[in-house]
């Protein structure tokens, strides 16, 4: 027996019987996407030297090691790498059916960071201490869980032919499921991560085609909640006080506007090209604090100047175009939704991260993507590569 029978008789389903077609025919690397891969790369590397820069004299932090945090980024790199790979062979699609047991794992990982488990890091009692040196922070993988979660919700009579657009029940169970992990996240209290969650919400709502009612509806129930959450001082002090050097940025420039003003220093002393790589007079003296990862980009600017902060932002304006048309040429619903979350992620969180470097948004701690120090956030954004890659190439393999 020979063609696709001879898969389905042998255990493999159609879409395993493509992945071997596509293998034998040594065509996979010509289906991925590869502007978004190389970029990732490119960030990640570039991230790899600024880190190796902002923190190489700091022998407080590094353990007296220079290298200490390059070869844990470049660590990071590689698990991540490899967790995009493992998405891409599982396939979105397999993963759909997952989504009930990822998302319930994700929920009891942010649940134990309420426990004594959790641990505190700069005000932010978000993490779990995994030993070694090692913590990890579960909010960025609610970030990856919302998504596919949200889509495999919205899109499963949308793609099956039932609907032409969710209906207003379904919109009800996706807002459900994305609201539970982001009251607990809010209680921890990450405020940055709840941020991007809810930016993810109203990216997926949209690209679901649901109506725009629910769409301004959420706009309007976010501004009130933003206001009972001030009202009823749920915000730590210390997120109050960024808002407040936000709004008045000579407020205590020696205190709460601190890193804000020495950030926008940074920044504006590397002029054009910058005064050149580890020769930053901000980033040697170390007087920018959490440079390796809330304030990373401060690097590039001093150092690398307009020039080196713009690749990096050409750089991330790449994968954002690319999950762009990943988005807009799948065939499926599901597809779509997935890819349009993780755009709505991916920009949301760069222009924070930028943003307040430059003063115009608020501190919340947010890292920038595939450039920060950190891991969590380093494999779930390759994580969001891997889906990105999926959908582009099982939308080859039905072609």
């Amino acid at each position: 027996m020979t063609g696709a029978n001879s898969f389905q008789v042998s255990g493999y389903g159609p879409e395993r019987a493509g992945w071997t077609r596509l293998f034998a025919r040594d065509s996979l690397a010509r289906r991925l996407d590869w502007p978004i891969l190389l970029s990732a790369l490119a960030l990640s590397l570039i991230g790899a030297v600024l880190v190796y820069s902002a923190t190489r004299n700091r022998t407080e932090i590094n353990q007296g090691d220079p290298y200490y945090f390059l070869v844990r980024h470049l660590l990071n790199t590689g698990i991540g790498f490899a967790l995009m790979i493992g998405t891409v062979w599982l396939g979105h699609r397999t993963l759909r059916g997952a989504v009930p047991i990822l998302y319930g794992a994700s929920v009891f990982l942010v649940l134990l960071v309420l426990t004594p488990l959790g641990t505190t890091v700069n005000g932010a009692h978000s993490w779990i201490a995994v030993g070694g040196g090692f913590s990890l922070q579960p909010s960025e993988f609610v970030k990856v869980t919302i998504i596919l979660g949200m889509a495999m919700l919205l899109a499963a009579r949308v793609d099956a032919g039932d609907k032409q657009y969710p209906d207003h029940r379904t919109v009800v169970q996706a807002l459900g499921l994305a609201t539970v992990p982001m009251l607990i996240v809010m209680l921890m209290p990450d405020l940055g991560s709840v941020m991007v969650m809810v930016v993810i919400v109203l990216g997926v709502l949209l690209a679901s085609g649901a109506s725009n009612r629910w769409v301004f509806g959420l706009l309007g129930a976010g501004a009130i909640g933003a206001v009972a959450v001030w009202q009823l001082h749920i915000l730590d002090e210390y997120q109050i006080n960024r808002f407040a050097a936000f709004a008045n940025p000579d407020l205590d420039p020696a205190g709460v506007g601190y890193n804000t003003n020495q950030a926008r220093i940074a920044i504006g002393s590397g002029g054009l090209t910058g005064s050149g790589l580890f020769q930053g007079s901000q980033t040697t003296g170390q007087f920018v604090p959490e440079q390796q990862t809330d304030f990373v980009f401060t690097v590039a600017g001093e150092e690398l100047g307009f020039v080196g902060g713009g690749l990096i932002i050409l750089l991330l304006g790449v994968v954002l175009w690319r999950a762009c048309r990943i988005a807009l040429e799948t065939t499926e619903l599901y597809g779509t939704i997935v890819a349009a979350g993780i755009v709505a992620w991916f920009a949301f969180q760069s222009f924070e991260n930028i943003g307040m470097t430059l003063g115009i948004m608020p501190v919340t701690g947010l890292p920038l993507p595939f450039v920060s120090y950190g891991g969590s956030s380093m494999f779930a954004v390759w994580v969001a590569v891997g889906l990105l890659q999926s959908i582009r190439v099982q939308r080859a393999l039905s072609a």
